[in-house]
């Protein structure tokens, strides 16, 4: 394991232009100055590698720095007019920042520095929302390896280079979870709403087949030299439109279920998935049809209705929610 250090680990090193950039755009955010505890606490590192970053700002990157009785601030000049937005722009700005840290299961300095960047071009009100829904993302758990693997993948994406990672798949059906290597290009990197992780999305050159692998579960990844070519422009968002979720490799199932009049309205005031189709009934209540990849995501999705709902089809999904219910009264 790598030892770490008041830089906040050994990955840290090789991102210290990317933090001290991160320092600079909190100073901007500040003008009227901040601690030097309260930037560490921001960024989570330690305050004397704050102090360190604060010093190297002017004595290495040339940016105008001031201190003033025990506040330390960055001169307008370091920086390029903030992006100018409508007042619906911003808010959807705001949105996506309030999203993601309701989503965000851990702290990401990318997403932090990101956020700053953007909040620079917000009305005031909107700007002191996003400081502190990102106080608030800053609180979320540590995860140097994850975000190390995210870096290292999002250049072999950039760079269309072949990756090899060890992965850890997850038990389905019963299957045991056993880790393997596996060679892939990778194609997306790609948030889910249902589990709050992030995917990688490529071609699996041992399987040759497009996969799905969550990155928590890769256990190391190394970029190789070989490059690849990348698919179709749209191929793999028009896969994607027939996921549930995120997981787009499995075979198209039509799923259909019957949801009874006391939620038959709830359900058909949301679109659920592009490809549903509803057929209110007689007696009030509602069949709905999609076409998902697999079941194993829209699965979570059944379940949440409890005895709401039935499902018609496919008969494998069935037996599997029947199974999943004796098990749960066994158990209760």
């Amino acid at each position: 394991m790598a030892e770490f250090d008041d830089e906040g680990g050994s990955n840290a090193k090789r991102d210290r232009g990317a933090r001290l950039l991160r320092v600079a755009n909190v100073l901007k955010a500040h003008p009227d100055g901040i601690r030097a505890e309260d930037l560490a606490q921001r960024l989570g590192i330690s305050r004397r590698t704050a102090y360190r970053d604060l010093v190297a700002l002017e004595g290495e990157l040339a940016m105008p720095t001031w201190s003033d009785r025990g506040r330390w601030g960055i001169l307008d000049a370091a920086f390029l007019p903030p992006l100018k937005l409508t007042t619906s722009e911003a808010m959807a700005v705001f949105l996506a920042t309030r999203l993601m840290v309701r989503y965000a299961d851990k702290y990401d300095p990318d997403l932090a520095s990101a956020f700053e960047k953007l909040a620079e071009g917000l009305p005031a009100p909107l700007t002191e929302h996003v400081a502190r829904s990102l106080d608030v993302l800053q609180r979320a758990r540590r995860d140097p390896a994850f975000v190390d693997h995210v870096h290292v993948l999002t250049r072999a994406w950039a760079e269309q280079r072949v990756v090899e990672i060890d992965y850890a798949a997850a038990r389905y059906e019963g299957r045991t979870r056993t880790a393997r290597r596996a060679t892939v290009r990778p194609y997306l990197i790609e948030p889910s709403a249902q589990t709050h992780a992030l995917y990688l999305i490529g071609y699996d050159e041992g399987r040759q087949g497009l996969r799905t692998f969550k990155i928590e579960r890769i256990r190391t990844v190394t970029v190789t030299p070989r490059r690849f070519e990348p698919p179709e422009p749209g191929t793999i968002e028009t896969m994607l439109r027939q996921a549930w979720d995120i997981i787009a490799d499995q075979p198209a199932t039509e799923v259909m279920l019957r949801f009874v009049p006391e939620v038959a309205g709830r359900v058909a005031e949301t679109v659920w998935h592009p490809s549903q189709q509803l057929e209110p009934q007689a007696d009030g209540s509602l069949v709905w049809r999609a076409t998902v990849s697999g079941t194993i995501e829209v699965r979570l999705w059944v379940l949440s209705w409890g005895d709401e709902v039935e499902v018609l089809a496919p008969a494998a999904l069935r037996e599997d929610l029947r199974a999943t219910y004796r098990r749960a009264l066994d158990r209760a």
